[in-house]
């Protein structure tokens, strides 16, 4: 998974800000389209999308509209539409922000800095009887210990952090195997019935981790 996706059509604005963020040891990638950034999105996924409204064919509020149906990943709406009911829109789709063009380039990277302490620093995540420790990579259901591979602990960390939506079997694979992967997207239907196993009161009848038939699979 990269750190950030940049979808943005000025190529010179683009470059400089990929340039600064590599400063600060972060993985970007750039799209200069909504079907580039959107094809990106679901082969690698993203951390935090910095995204332009005003791109040539789709805009940019179709990619954070769409993006939104099936991830709650930061989105940064980063344009030169100013009007109340632009930002507006961008917010009701879903961005976590919305920045004015031109902006300054110290105050996005703290503002992208205190995105990623605010979502990723975190620790420990939790839902209901189940509790993940990050630092140690432990797994507990109901205060006993679960025994996890790391692609079953990684697996359920991705499910839990994007609680109640449906991630497409491509997307899970790719973030946690990666695109690159020797695996068989079949062992990612292996693994889920592992954690259903796992996490499931019955596993037979799942009430937490379902499959969505021809998307993917969503934790609820």
């Amino acid at each position: 998974m990269i750190d950030i996706l940049i979808v943005e059509d000025n190529k010179e604005l683009a470059g400089l800000l990929c340039d600064f963020l590599r400063a600060e040891n972060y993985t970007v990638s750039v799209a200069e389209n909504a079907e580039k950034a959107l094809s990106l999105y679901e082969k690698y996924g993203a951390r935090l999308i910095v995204l332009d409204i005003m791109l040539p064919g789709t805009d940019g509020f179709a990619v954070c509209e769409k993006i939104r149906a099936q991830s709650n990943v930061p989105i940064l709406i980063v344009s030169a539409k100013t009007d109340k009911e632009d930002k507006l829109i961008g917010l009701n789709l879903g961005a976590d922000d919305y920045i004015e063009k031109p902006y300054d380039i110290d105050i996005m990277l703290v503002k992208i800095s205190g995105i990623f302490k605010r979502r990723y620093s975190l620790d420990a995540v939790t839902d209901g009887d189940i509790r993940l420790n990050k630092i140690d990579r432990t797994a507990y259901k109901n205060d006993v210990p679960l025994d996890m591979t790391a692609k079953e602990f990684d697996l359920l960390v991705l499910l839990i952090e994007n609680k109640g939506r449906a991630l497409s079997k491509e997307y899970i694979f790719n973030t946690i195997w990666g695109s690159d992967s020797f695996s068989e997207p079949q062992t990612l239907t292996v693994h889920i019935k592992r954690l259903r196993q796992k996490i499931e009161d019955d596993p037979k009848k799942p009430q937490k981790l379902l499959t969505v038939w021809g998307v993917g699979y969503k934790y609820l």
